[in-house]
């Protein structure tokens, strides 16, 4: 069986375009006690922390965790605090290329895949109507730089991406179909 160890509903759908049917199963780890490491270790620990938490209690199933941060100038651009704070992180990443790591795990009977996937996210210049009017939807709020690329036809804050359109999503498809066929797991 398949365990998402994740809550997001857009890794829910983009798991539905790896296998039909897996169930849901959400860890309960603090992830501030990863936020002291470099970003790119912060996120992959994370990812780590969630799976394992999930997989120790099922270890005859494909238990998979994920972890997605923003990066701007080697810091972490969480999630907003509320509207104000999510209008500062959008004015930050105006016009303003970003990175975006998604760290995964693949966990089965005691051995883990682990692998991190980069994309450059290069932003519009935003004016601070559309900002307001994006933050207004409230679709911004719940979401790691204030932004869900998903989000882009209605209100278009992103350029273009370099790399990977899910990554940025938070669910690097390809790269965890990839893993699981290279593993015999799919």
């Amino acid at each position: 069986m398949f365990i998402l160890a994740s809550q997001s509903p857009r890794r829910y759908e983009l798991m539905k375009r790896i296998v039909s049917h897996f169930v849901v199963e959400v860890s309960s780890i603090d992830e501030s006690e990863s936020l002291y490491l470099p970003p790119p270790l912060a996120v992959k620990d994370i990812a780590f922390r969630k799976g394992e938490s999930i997989a120790k209690n099922h270890p005859n199933d494909i238990v998979i965790s994920a972890d997605t941060i923003v990066v701007l100038d080697n810091q972490i651009i969480g999630k907003p605090k509320d509207e104000k704070d999510a209008f500062q992180i959008l004015k930050m990443l105006s016009n303003k290329i970003h990175t975006v790591i998604t760290a995964f795990c693949i966990f089965y009977q005691g051995k883990v895949m682990e692998r991190s996937v980069h994309s450059q996210v290069i932003m519009n210049q935003l004016s601070d109507d559309l900002i307001h009017k994006y933050i207004e939807s409230k679709i911004p709020l719940d979401k790691a730089g204030a932004y869900g690329i998903q989000d882009n036809k209605k209100f278009p804050i992103v350029k273009t991406v370099i790399g990977s359109f899910d990554n940025v999503v938070g669910f690097p498809v390809e790269e965890i179909k990839s893993d699981l066929q290279r593993s015999h797991l799919l």
